[in-house]
């Protein structure tokens, strides 16, 4: 049995890297009003990314920064959102989104910070593996919290400044797991599940606001993800992709407007089959794993 290490707590402040030129932003406070901080430079739009200490956040919030976006950075390791802000002006948003308040406290800091988010890059999120009959009900509770419950809530925050300004997108960051299921990943392979089933309802609800929702699925990705779970990626196929493709990928679905991206794409062939012939499906899944 193996498990993640991802115990949450809100890391200490660090003296900022050398040669940055970022700010860190004051700890979030309380508040009710929104839309009221300082405008971004003009012409750039904004995009609040999580997860952007390290993996698919961090190389995604470098693939906006070279495209000029002005970004928002947030993540539970302050030292690791210095790097991956170097040489940029991001804004840095400590949080923890395993906090009961954390996802309300993001948004509004962000808003204060910006006034509007064009993009919502959500990249959080945690893992667990091994035997589901083995895994410790406070690991069930956490996987299930920050990979979905958290998710939903800074959707939640950040989706009426959106609709209201009429335009946005939502990028939720998925997996393969949630499309098929993988075994003794039973519980991500459900939270990841309830994010694809989220981002297809709420893309029919928001049709006409002008407000788009991407998921992006990549399979198993270059990333310490499967070290912080305990368990190293042991599989031969699908081979783990770069967290510079998954970059990409989220940069392309935002440029185009893309509902769905598949990392890398043959990956959207196991879902058909499952949908199509679950009973070969699975002969296939216990043969080859």
């Amino acid at each position: 049995m193996t498990h993640t290490g991802s115990g949450s707590t809100y890391d200490p402040p660090v003296e900022p890297v050398r040669g940055a030129r970022h700010t860190t932003a004051p700890a979030p406070a309380p508040a009710t009003a929104r839309g009221h901080g300082p405008p971004p430079p003009a012409g750039r739009p904004v995009a609040l990314v999580t997860g952007a200490s390290s993996g698919i956040g961090a190389a995604t919030a470098r693939r906006f920064a070279a495209g000029g976006w002005h970004l928002l950075l947030s993540g539970r390791d302050r030292r690791r959102l210095e790097e991956t802000a170097s040489g940029t002006s991001a804004v840095l948003l400590p949080a923890d989104l395993a906090a009961p308040e954390g996802a309300r406290l993001l948004a509004q800091a962000a808003l204060r910070q910006t006034g509007r988010i064009d993009v919502l890059v959500a990249g959080a999120g945690i893992g667990w593996a091994g035997p589901f009959r083995a895994m410790p009900h406070t690991d069930i509770d956490r996987v299930l919290f920050l990979d979905l419950n958290a998710t939903l809530h800074l959707v939640r925050e950040v989706l009426p400044s959106m609709v209201t300004a009429g335009r946005g997108r939502v990028v939720l960051v998925g997996s393969l797991a949630g499309c098929v299921g993988v075994r003794e990943e039973a519980v991500y392979s459900a939270a990841k599940a309830g994010l694809a089933a989220f981002a297809e309802a709420l893309r029919q609800e928001l049709r006409g606001t002008g407000v788009g929702v991407t998921l992006v699925v990549p399979g198993p990705v270059d990333t310490r993800f499967f070290d912080r779970r305990g368990r190293p990626y042991d599989r031969s196929r699908p081979r783990p992709a770069s967290p510079v493709s998954v970059a990409g990928a989220v940069w392309d679905a935002v440029s185009r407007g893309r509902d769905d991206a598949y990392v890398p794409a043959w990956l959207t062939l196991p879902g058909r089959v499952r949908g199509l012939t679950p009973t070969l499906y699975r002969r296939l899944l216990n043969r080859f794993g």
